[in-house]
């Protein structure tokens, strides 16, 4: 197991999901249900993304090297660029609570049944999300399937942990344009080091 590569994982999409729309839905779904409920249905959810983008991440991995190396930087290039464009808005003008569009599809629910809605309304709003896209090219990059899942989910489910427990404090504490830009430098630090293994 290689722990360097799980690390890597982690922090990557730690810093990337935590200004995310998921994260905002999380929280918002945790002031409707019990918060032990919406973390486990979040968590299903973040358990079937992941693993679908560790299985694409697995395939892609058999191009060859430079190709798997150039379509990774090009991805964490596009993350960048997004979450960059993200904490501009953000800065510009006030952030509405942009997960009240998914947690109004969530109907009023109790034990089971308020763990499958979180499930529902959070698998629909991550879905082809930057943390999955970021996630294949992890993995691509890698070729260590099992310490990027870890490292994926184990981030997923803090972050959800975090917006379940305290994300409105949280919210008031960091603003989200500061998250964008710590989510955006990962991306460009990682970038750098694709292009710098592409060159030399």
């Amino acid at each position: 197991m290689d722990l360097a590569v799980a690390a890597i994982a982690f922090g990557t999409i730690f810093v990337v999901e935590l200004p995310d729309k998921t994260f905002l839905a999380t929280l918002v779904l945790s002031t409707r249900y019990r918060p032990l409920l919406v973390w486990l249905g979040v968590g299903l959810a973040f358990a079937v993304q992941t693993t679908i983008a560790v299985l694409l991440g697995h395939a892609a991995s058999f191009l060859p090297e430079e190709v798997v190396k150039i379509a990774a930087a090009v991805l964490f290039l596009v993350g960048a660029f997004v979450l960059l464009r993200e904490a501009r808005a953000h800065q510009r003008e006030a952030a509405a609570d942009e997960g009240d569009e998914f947690a109004e599809k969530a109907r009023p629910a109790t034990g089971w049944r308020a763990v499958l809605a979180s499930f529902l309304v959070l698998l629909a709003a991550e879905w082809g999300d930057l943390s999955q896209l970021l996630t294949i090219s992890l993995v691509a990059r890698y070729e260590a399937p099992l310490e990027v899942f870890l490292g994926a989910l184990g981030a997923l489910l803090a972050v959800s942990g975090l917006a379940v427990v305290v994300g409105r404090a949280l919210m008031r504490w960091v603003p989200m344009h500061v998250l964008f830009y710590a989510g955006a430098a990962v991306c460009l630090v990682l970038e750098a080091f694709l292009i710098w293994e592409l060159v030399r």
